[in-house]
């Protein structure tokens, strides 16, 4: 038995079109629905993932109605944290194989995933991982057509434009006023 500590990323690459591209999976656990309500339930490190990311991931059980519905109010936290974004989305259907414990039917996931905008795939992770690969391979294919399609511009119908780091905006900051100040004795002089 593998135990993965929650929040782990992981790392893969794959080849699309002939381009080899790297891809980062950021697991992000404990999101749950806040007391019988509609509302949502994370970690900032949830938000963080989710504002740094290309593309995303829904994964539910179909045994466990619950986590199904997690789904809806999780892609309202996104599209508030990424208003304007066109980001690429996939949505899993896991543990396929456990049909006589079905708890969400293939129709309400393929209804979810058409009003996401996303693909809808039933996988099982336990007999078939060859449908989670092509799944994630589907999901790299959009993202790196959302990215190509930016023609090498800033990305943001895909990105918020990634602040830098506040440690360089106040170097940067300390060195415009250094060289302003030099500047003003020099011309005072």
């Amino acid at each position: 038995d593998f135990t993965f500590p929650p929040g782990a990323l992981y790392s893969r690459k794959f080849t699309i079109d002939g381009e080899q591209i790297s891809l980062q999976v950021q697991d992000t656990p404990f999101v749950s629905l806040e007391d019988d309500t509609d509302s949502i339930c994370c970690q900032e490190q949830i938000n963080r993932s989710i504002y740094w990311a290309d593309g995303f991931v829904f994964v539910y059980s179909i045994t466990d109605y619950e986590s199904y519905r997690v789904i809806r109010p999780l892609h309202q936290h996104i599209r508030k944290i990424h208003p304007n974004a066109n980001i690429p989305l996939l949505l899993m259907a896991n543990k396929g194989d456990l049909l006589r414990a079905r708890q969400v039917s293939s129709k309400e996931g393929l209804q979810l995933a058409s009003e996401l905008g996303g693909t809808y795939y039933e996988v099982s992770a336990r007999e078939n991982c060859e449908g989670v690969h092509e799944a994630f391979q589907q999901l790299c294919q959009e993202v790196s057509r959302m990215i190509g399609s930016c023609n090498g511009e800033k990305r943001r119908g895909l990105h918020l434009v990634r602040p830098k780091s506040p440690n360089m905006q106040d170097l940067k900051r300390r060195l415009k006023q250094a060289l302003t100040s030099k500047g003003k004795s020099a011309t005072t002089l």
